[in-house]
């Protein structure tokens, strides 16, 4: 209903609009702000042909009407005087001069009102020189102070006690300039004053060579306005039918999917249960872009994650693939999932809750040279990991390809027990298919195959996952991100490092401890080599 009211409010204004703009006649940018009209032009409402060159005006942030002068010197219009053909501007950010250092206004169709222009040269001094009266406020630097010095001759100049300063700008401006943060400038062409004075339309003549003055046209647009009117209805009507109608799908196909689940025996849990699981989403566990995951509690001793899917992604097919993909899993190093929730439009998956957070917050420490967990526990959940990658490819029915496998979805239980999770970019396959097919990249920078980014580099398979898994092996012995890039720019990137350090005969400098942690070290060069 929100979205229908949008447009008939958009409807019942846009004709009045496009009836004005259309035809050059009188707008503005912003509520308050000045009257727009010939030779002026709101810059991203009005064309081309309704303003003079140079005379284009718009709205910014702070909605202020503003001109934009050469070159690139923005100024905020305060008020327009169309008869008398002055415009008067200031500075938003209070500093005129600074502005004023690269004003052309040769370049523009406008030139200061004031006259005469006086002369000065700005010099940046090191120390405040109680001796000159010119200073000024703006531009400056901390420790520095610029002064303004009247220009007559170089005879004048040298009168001034100029030690340690540095001349940085001439520049011709009326005598008031550094002293408000006002501006008048003044337009001779196109001359419209005299149209103005009599309360006509000032606009190009036929020949774009001078300027003509018509009546103000009586407005008889009732029946243009009248069929828009209807023809946008319909549009909006349109509109608002095919996206309820395409929700209400959307919403059928993942209910269909959750009754033919159900036999899995998943818990649903409506949404106002998982308000009270997660006592009003009170404490947050982290957040992606998918959704965002709250730590909740089934009863006094069963905790969970909740994570709460955001509902304007896509059409909910995230979601299947979270529950139809987790759901048919039973591992010891894969999450496990509670329930799910699927209230309207409202999703939520609720999964085990593992107290140990991520591998990622354990394999390196910000200011630490050696992991936390030790080598033995690292090749442990090295191998849990490596178990759960396997059984997703070879223990289901269907093949299932995580493409996500970093350490961030490695979730650690009370024992430190790996677990993979976030299978939201998952796929699944038959396990005779020789690949599957992408329409687009999907992964973690780092993480990715080549194959994944560029089909140049062969087809994507369950190989995929294994070098993700490669790639963790290697920062969880690295003791380093190999999307780290504060390191050194030739060893961001740890294939490349890699092949460069072997092709050169030279060891790969990882720092492992002796004993059994030697005998790990000798796996991972054994792999490297092989995978070479």
């Amino acid at each position: 209903m929100s979205i229908f009211i949008r447009y008939m409010f958009f409807l019942l204004f846009s004709p009045l609009l496009i009836a004005g703009l259309d035809d050059c006649t009188t707008t503005w940018c912003s509520k308050g702000g000045p009257i727009i009209r010939f030779p002026f032009r709101n810059k991203f409402l009005q064309t081309e042909h309704c303003s003079y060159p140079g005379f284009n005006l718009y709205r910014n942030k702070s909605n202020e009407t503003v001109l934009e002068l050469p070159f690139s010197v923005k100024l905020v219009v305060k008020k327009i005087d169309y008869v008398s053909q002055i415009i008067h501007l200031y500075d938003p950010d209070g500093c005129l001069p600074q502005k004023l250092l690269y004003l052309n206004l040769s370049a523009s169709p406008f030139h200061f009102f004031e006259n005469p222009l006086y002369d000065y040269v700005l010099f940046n001094c090191s120390a405040t020189n109680r001796d000159m009266d010119s200073i000024i406020h703006c531009p400056a630097v901390v420790g520095y102070q610029v002064y303004a010095i009247p220009f007559y001759s170089d005879t004048y100049i040298d009168k001034y006690p100029l030690t340690s300063c540095t001349k940085i700008h001439e520049i011709s401006v009326p005598w008031y300039t550094f002293d408000q943060n006002d501006l008048h400038l003044k337009w001779l062409e196109p001359y419209c004053g005299h149209c103005e004075v009599h309360r006509k339309i000032c606009s190009l003549d036929t020949n774009k060579s001078g300027t003509q003055c018509t009546s103000k046209p009586k407005i008889h647009r009732s029946g243009t306005i009248c069929a828009f009117l209807s023809v946008g209805t319909l549009v909006a009507l349109y509109y608002v039918y095919s996206s309820s109608r395409i929700k209400k799908e959307n919403q059928a196909t993942i209910e269909k999917f959750l009754e033919d689940y159900r036999a899995l025996k998943p818990t649903r849990f409506s949404y106002a249960e998982i308000r009270m699981i997660t006592n009003q989403f009170s404490e947050k566990l982290g957040e992606g872009g998918y959704g965002t995951v709250y730590k909740g509690k089934l009863s006094n001793e069963i905790y969970v994650a909740v994570k709460v899917l955001n509902n304007f992604k896509g059409n909910g097919e995230e979601f299947i693939i979270e529950v139809g993909t987790i759901g048919r899993i039973h591992h010891v190093n894969v999450v496990r999932l509670v329930g799910y929730c699927a209230d309207g439009f409202r999703r939520a998956l609720v999964c085990e809750f593992l107290p140990n957070d991520s591998l990622e917050k354990f394999i390196f420490q910000a200011g630490s040279k050696r992991n936390t967990l030790g080598w033995k526990k690292l090749q442990d959940i090295a191998l849990g990991i490596a178990k759960g990658i396997e059984y997703l490819h070879q223990g289901c029915d269907q093949q299932i390809l995580h493409f996500h496998i970093k350490p961030h979805n490695i979730l650690l239980d009370h024992n430190f027990n790996p677990k993979i999770c976030d299978f939201g970019l998952a796929k699944l396959c038959c396990k005779e298919q020789s690949g599957v097919s992408m329409t687009a990249a999907r992964g973690t920078i780092g993480y990715i195959a080549p194959e994944v980014l560029s089909r140049n580099f062969g087809r994507v398979s369950y190989k995929s996952d294994v070098y993700s898994f490669g790639m963790l092996l290697l920062e969880m012995v690295g003791g380093r991100k190999n999307n780290d890039l504060t390191a050194n720019a030739s060893q961001v990137y740890f294939p490349e490092w890699i092949f460069n350090q072997l092709s050169q005969g030279e060891e790969l400098h990882i720092r492992i401890e002796e004993g059994i942690h030697g005998r790990l070290h000798q796996t991972v060069l054994a792999v490297i080599s092989e995978a070479e």
